[in-house]
């Protein structure tokens, strides 16, 4: 039954959406965590080789992201979650056999697209078994599957090769994957592939690509806002194991991320109910705050406490911000414009987070840690007020 016929946010289908996004994500961040350590030990490959890897992934993700909207209208939410999930897994099973530098650079390649494809679909799929009224509560909830991801992927990819094989490892997230496919196929979707003109009709004509098919401008002014808050975070994900070693601190880095999801979970439920009861900005504002006094609490990093104690402003304030800007995205369209309104947010986003990585480690270069996480937090309160300026006047004309 879909979540618009029952109030009930806790219903099957919303279930199989949530395990099957943290299936998807901890094995994304598994990966990630340890296929660096694989390129360069039983690959031979080098660290420039690692982080092509890894990049390569991003850009094919990064360039099908604007037309995946347009995919899952043209295919249906039902086709392209399934065949997008189902092409997914079967690159992951490939990892298994792969025996050289070039293949797992084309592997990596072609998994981004199915990646780009399968997490732009998998958000409207999960709305539509969400009550309207709990909206902001559901795509909270949806989103920290993706967030706890990032604390029980690499936890298992790294505790599995100190055991095991590479290989043993690949085939465990892959089935992994398979398991987060099942439940895909469990949920009962329907059919809104978008039917073709008829062509033969002489008054039909062929349909141009436009910008409308690819952009949703109207969520332009909250991807924005989401671009420049991942720019903020990628100092945080890409270069605090890199800062905790500086300081000597790399043994208590893995519970900065434990504090993170934590920290996160515990007001979800408060900040998921407050959203829909007072609206976005009551959760946005304080959210912003909390994240900016995170970066600067890091900044003056000296022992574990100041790590851990920074570990929850930012879990705190990164992790309701951006579920909270993707629940907005949602709500600024209607129905049939949520796959291209996820694909324009997740292209912002995600250039937010590749120009971060690269330019954080310019400014770090340049003017150390310390000052690059302060620049950070001013970053993040000129964001709040550029939220203010541009999204704010758009959720009083949303449909």
């Amino acid at each position: 039954m879909s979540a618009q016929s029952s109030a009930a946010l806790w219903n099957r289908a919303f279930i199989l959406c949530l395990f099957n996004n943290l299936f998807l994500f901890v094995y994304y961040f598994a990966l990630l965590a340890v296929l660096p350590i694989y390129i360069m030990n039983d690959l031979g490959g080098t660290v420039k080789e690692a982080g092509l890897a890894l990049t390569l992934f991003l850009v094919s993700s990064i360039a099908i992201r604007p037309f995946s909207g347009l995919i899952v209208e043209k295919l249906g939410k039902k086709l392209s979650f399934r065949g997008s999930e189902l092409c997914f897994v079967l690159f992951a099973f490939c990892y298994i056999w792969i025996d050289s530098m070039w293949s797992l650079l084309l592997v990596r390649f072609l998994h981004g697209i199915w990646f780009s494809i399968l997490t732009t679909v998998a958000v409207p799929v999960a709305s539509d078994f969400i009550p309207e009224a709990r909206k902001g509560e559901g795509i909270g909830y949806f989103v920290m599957s993706t967030n706890l991801g990032v604390v029980f992927g690499p936890l298992i990819a790294l505790t599995t090769i100190q055991f095991t094989s590479f290989r043993v490892l690949f085939a465990v997230l892959a089935v992994i994957m398979a398991m987060g496919f099942l439940f895909c196929l469990s949920l009962k979707l329907q059919d809104d592939r978008v039917k073709p003109a008829n062509l033969s009709d002489p008054s039909a004509t062929k349909p141009r690509l436009s910008l409308h098919d690819i952009v949703e401008t109207r969520v332009i002014p909250v991807g924005l806002v989401a671009m420049l808050t991942a720019l903020a975070y990628s100092s945080v994900i890409s270069f605090i194991t890199a800062y905790s070693e500086a300081k000597q601190l790399l043994a208590y880095t893995s519970l900065f991320f434990v504090v993170f999801a934590v920290s996160m979970i515990v007001v979800r439920p408060w900040v998921g109910k407050r959203y829909d009861r007072k609206g976005p900005s009551a959760v946005m504002y304080p959210s912003f705050v909390c994240f900016a006094m995170g970066l600067v609490i890091v900044s003056f990093l000296s022992n574990p406490w100041i790590l851990w104690l920074s570990a929850v402003f930012i879990g705190i304030g990164y992790g309701t911000l951006f579920p909270c800007l993707q629940t907005v995205a949602i709500q600024t369209v209607n129905k049939q414009r949520m796959g291209h309104a996820i694909s324009t947010f997740f292209t912002l986003f995600d250039l937010g987070l590749a120009l971060g990585s690269m330019l954080m480690g310019i400014l770090i270069a340049w003017m150390g840690f310390q000052l690059t996480y302060l620049l950070c937090a001013v970053l993040v309160l000129l964001t709040l007020l550029l939220y203010k300026a541009m999204v704010t006047p758009t959720l009083r004309q949303a449909p």
